[in-house]
């Protein structure tokens, strides 16, 4: 039987700090065999990816991004995931889109806060204002709910927006300027569509927690190569991301930093390496975002839809 699971009927199933201990606990497995094809036009971008780690299934994600579709009141991103049984090949279930990609982004950029940021960090800056900013105001509440947060984005209306429809789960207030809030915040996380770096690394203090999330082709990127100079880095998997986006791919290219400069991705939790060592310490995590985290979190989102 082919479950077809909505995002109104899982959605109020789940739990952010759940969700974190199942993608950790997903990275026991094999690493996972990923393909990812890219297609773009003009500002429209078709992403398709894939994923199958032996043991827990394979997964195929589609996503149509169309950041123009905002002047036409329409849903920028579009799409759909596919599960299949590991061992037969036979499709077990189908998935609404805007669920696993909200649970998947904010999930993978949940855990690696859990393990980098400061457990005291009580100041929250989000860069954005779009879907993903209000996903992150639900899983950081749920990961540091001892924190308030602050919102930059160049068009107030959406700040105003995101803060109204919140204001009853989270103290929010907008940033009006950003070099400020940056500096003054223990955890800045970006979820823009930039093409050129619009968070400088001079800005940051000792002991910030860098979370990069909306850069996802090669050409883009949210952080300058200063930001990344003074960081530790660390990625969700280095297979989704050093060749693939532009904000590790280019300052890769351009001599900026090494390979040897990442430090550990969610494969290396259980070595103890993924983690922050000191107080003082600037962290940089990049959310690639790959197929296999998507995997990871249909099969415990179609967990709890069976048991309920």
């Amino acid at each position: 039987m082919v479950e077809h699971v909505t995002f109104d009927g899982a959605d109020r199933l789940l739990d952010w700090l759940e969700l974190t201990d199942a993608i950790e606990n997903g990275h026991a497995f094999a690493r996972a065999k990923i393909g990812d094809q890219l297609l773009w036009q003009r500002d429209a971008t078709l992403l398709s990816r894939a994923a199958w780690v032996d043991g827990l299934g394979s997964a195929v994600k589609t996503a149509f991004v169309v950041p123009s579709n905002t002047a036409r009141n329409l849903p920028t991103t579009n799409g759909a995931v596919t599960l299949f049984d590991d061992q037969t090949g036979e499709l077990t279930a189908l998935m609404d889109f805007g669920l696993v990609t909200k649970w998947k982004t904010a999930g993978d950029s949940l855990l690696a806060a859990r393990k980098l940021a400061r457990p005291d960090s009580s100041r929250i800056l989000i860069i954005g204002a779009g879907t993903v900013a209000r996903s992150m105001v639900e899983a950081y509440s749920a990961g540091f709910p001892q924190a308030e947060f602050e919102v930059w984005n160049r068009t107030p209306g959406n700040t105003e927006a995101l803060i109204a429809d919140y204001r009853d789960r989270a103290v929010i207030n907008i940033a009006a300027d950003l070099q400020k809030a940056v500096r003054n915040a223990d955890i800045v996380t970006c979820a823009t569509m930039a093409v050129e770096p619009i968070l400088r690394g001079e800005w940051l203090s000792a002991g910030t927690h860098l979370d990069l999330i909306g850069a996802y082709r090669p050409d883009m990127r949210e952080a300058d190569d200063e930001a990344l100079r003074r960081s530790r880095i660390f990625v969700d998997s280095r297979d989704t991301t050093l060749d693939h986006i532009g904000e590790l791919k280019i300052p890769l290219q351009n001599g900026v930093i090494e390979p040897a400069d990442i430090i550990a991705d969610f494969y290396d939790l259980g070595t103890g390496s993924f983690r922050r060592t000191d107080a003082d310490s600037i962290t940089l995590f990049k959310n690639g975002g790959g197929a296999h985290l998507d995997l990871m979190t249909a099969i415990h989102i179609l967990g709890k839809w069976k048991a309920c």
